[in-house]
């Protein structure tokens, strides 16, 4: 896991240099590391909203094994709130990364927009984390909602050439559904390498659940993503700015890696069919799924880092 992480931070932090290398366009300070604390905010976004998706699951699974794996989401909520820190910090300087407190301007966080949204996120993940060690962990919910409304925001300020409310809605529900898409096959994961779980017949109906309502969300995240690469790039440039922009390239890069997934999930769902009885034989499949999954959400990071694609 830990080789995983490591691997997965050099996708946002190198990023940038390669997709805007024969491009022409100019990289803005610190995008590597703003693209690595959007990777941590998205990642720690997708574990506990996973865990609670899940949960819902498994109380639909006849004769469930009352044990699970000990919960994230308290881990996840203080590296988001890290993340959100960092991020407002970069707000505070004028969206530059700070050389020292004393270029933050933290009161004047409250004077813009992306400050307060930047301030909200911070919040927000300080209360999921406390929640998160309560008795009532699902109240978590609340705040993680905000989080993902907060994001959806932040990427379409009212200068939005389109509708912004249009394109809010759109980043919602995309935020929302690849969240739970990668946090819930995670979680599931876990918990079918527990021992309670491991060769029992709820763990191939929790995995057959999951594997049904996944499908739905690869669809809203296909469609929700497709209509938002069209309100950002005109249909007629497209395929040019695919390869001649660097936001274009992650893009296409993200394209290929969630059609991997894709591939990797039907693969499970088939392995799945055949070992009715034993779970383990679909997650060889299911384990290359959620590192694929990790490698969109970095990439996904990026994006937000990028110069926005060009309107020709």
């Amino acid at each position: 896991m830990l080789v995983l992480v490591a691997v997965g931070a050099l996708i946002p932090l190198f990023g940038p240099r390669v997709a805007l290398d024969g491009t022409g366009e100019a990289e803005a300070p610190g995008t590597g590391g703003i693209a690595l604390l959007r990777t941590v905010l998205l990642a720690a976004l997708c574990v506990p909203v996973g865990e609670l998706f899940v949960a819902r699951l498994v109380r639909r699974v006849p004769d469930a094994p009352g044990r699970a794996p000990r919960s994230w989401a308290p881990w996840a909520a203080g590296a988001g709130l890290v993340a959100s820190l960092g991020l407002a910090s970069v707000v505070a300087t004028g969206n530059l990364v700070p050389d020292s407190p004393a270029d933050m301007d933290v009161g004047g966080l409250y004077e813009t927009r992306d400050g307060k949204l930047a301030l909200l996120e911070v919040n927000a993940f300080a209360a999921a984390g406390l929640l998160a060690l309560s008795r009532r962990p699902a109240v978590q919910a609340l705040p993680l909602a905000v989080v993902v409304v907060a994001e959806a925001l932040r990427a379409h300020p009212s200068t939005d050439h389109h509708d912004p409310l249009v394109g809010t809605a759109l980043t919602l529900v995309h935020l929302t559904c690849a969240a739970l898409w990668a946090g819930g096959l995670l979680h599931v994961l876990r918990i079918l390498h527990t021992r309670a779980w491991r060769s029992s017949g709820p763990g191939t109906a929790l995995l057959g659940l999951y594997a049904r309502v996944a499908a739905v969300l690869l669809a809203a995240v296909t469609a929700s993503g497709v209509c938002s690469t069209l309100r950002r790039m005109p249909p007629g440039t497209v395929l040019d700015q695919l390869t001649e922009t660097a936001y274009g390239r992650a893009l296409l890069a993200k394209v290929l890696l969630v059609t991997a997934v894709a591939v990797l999930a039907l693969w499970a769902r088939l392995r799945l069919r055949r070992a009715t009885d034993d779970p383990l034989g679909a997650c060889a499949p299911a384990r290359a799924e959620v590192v694929v999954l990790g490698a969109v959400v970095a990439v996904s990071a990026l994006l937000t880092a990028l110069p926005l694609p060009i309107r020709w």
